[in-house]
């Protein structure tokens, strides 16, 4: 199954450039772009990967990770078999940077599973689900209709006005900011810093819920001046982002030992003197799981592994001294 793409040019001599991402990959015929998910055939650009799935799975939500959107829900998961960024450290490089089987799921079949498994939603992830743009803005649309909530877990790798199309249809993001230097995203992931920071100003600016994951690399993006840059851009945001620093583990082309125990606590103390909510993953360190009431500190939801318990929230206020809590519930 396969749908013409929706941004792209046609030029001389049956050659097509793409517009989806920043790449803009000009190909001849029979040639795919570097996403793999688009294709020239007889110079129509065309989403080759249109309603194939990779992956399909009853996720809790907090797995995004969202810990401020629907907590204790779970939501129906799928990716495609694409992606734009190479990341020498991809932690699903099976299934993204690799030719992988894949099974056909069309926008109503996928919408009709969320329903039959009572998800909160859908969740477009595991990959990059921008690549799937076609799909996703196809099955997003519907499963609005069915009022189901539509979620992207993304490296933001986007151009402006594709991803000004499909924000309405989107109600929360989970963001890559992968570092803060231009440096690392050009040796390391083969991407471009400024792009994946228009993408995150750009979401929070159309007011849809947004919360980051940073990956602590050693060596790479761990440094105190990166954490703090990245801190402050966040804070001049909006505070009240929440952002998850992740540890990382050998993976793809990278060997090197996981991440320190102590930079992820230096991460976490570092963040908790601008942002309101942090949170670290990937390893157990009391305290940076659970969410904390920004006023008084009462713990609003405790969390072991994916498992939560809202003890500190009544009528969308803490419990303890009613300030309003920034934490989307389900109805």
């Amino acid at each position: 199954m396969q749908k013409e793409a929706l941004y792209y040019e046609k030029l001389e001599n049956k050659k097509v450039r793409c517009h989806l991402c920043p790449w803009e990959c000009l190909l001849t015929e029979g040639k795919s772009g570097v996403c793999r998910g688009k294709k020239n055939l007889q110079g129509i650009l065309y989403a080759i990967n249109y309603a194939k799935a990779v992956s399909i799975a009853l996720d809790p939500i907090e797995k995004k990770p969202l810990y401020h959107f629907h907590p204790g829900t779970e939501i129906l998961s799928t990716g495609p078999n694409s992606c734009n960024l190479r990341c020498d450290h991809c932690q699903n490089w099976t299934i993204s940077q690799m030719e992988s089987p894949t099974e056909l799921v069309t926008p109503e079949n996928l919408v009709s599973l969320a329903l039959k498994y009572n998800s909160v939603g859908i969740a477009y992830t595991y990959t990059e689900p921008l690549m799937w743009y076609e799909y996703v803005l196809d099955t997003a649309t519907l499963a609005r209709s069915k009022n189901l909530v539509n979620v992207l877990v993304t490296n933001g790798y986007m151009n402006p006005e594709p991803l000004l199309e499909l924000l309405p249809l989107i109600d929360a993001l989970n963001i890559d900011v992968k570092g803060m230097s231009q440096d690392f995203y050009k040796k390391v992931c083969k991407g471009k810093l400024e792009v994946v920071l228009k993408t995150v100003e750009l979401s929070v600016k159309k007011n849809r819920h947004v919360e980051l994951t940073y990956l602590i690399i050693p060596g790479l993006n761990d440094s105190d001046e990166e954490l703090k840059k990245f801190v402050d851009w966040v804070a001049d945001l909006n505070s009240l982002i929440p952002v998850h620093f992740s540890r990382y583990f050998p993976a793809y082309k990278s060997d090197f030992p996981a991440t320190p125990v102590e930079s992820l606590k230096k991460a976490f103390q570092i963040a908790r003197e601008k942002l309101k909510y942090i949170y670290v993953g990937n390893v157990y360190i009391p305290g940076t799981s659970d969410t904390y009431c920004p006023k008084c500190q009462r713990v609003l939801i405790s969390r072991s592994g994916y498992s939560t318990d809202i003890t500190g929230i009544e009528d969308k206020k803490c419990k303890s001294c009613g300030v309003p809590v920034d934490i989307v519930m389900k109805k």
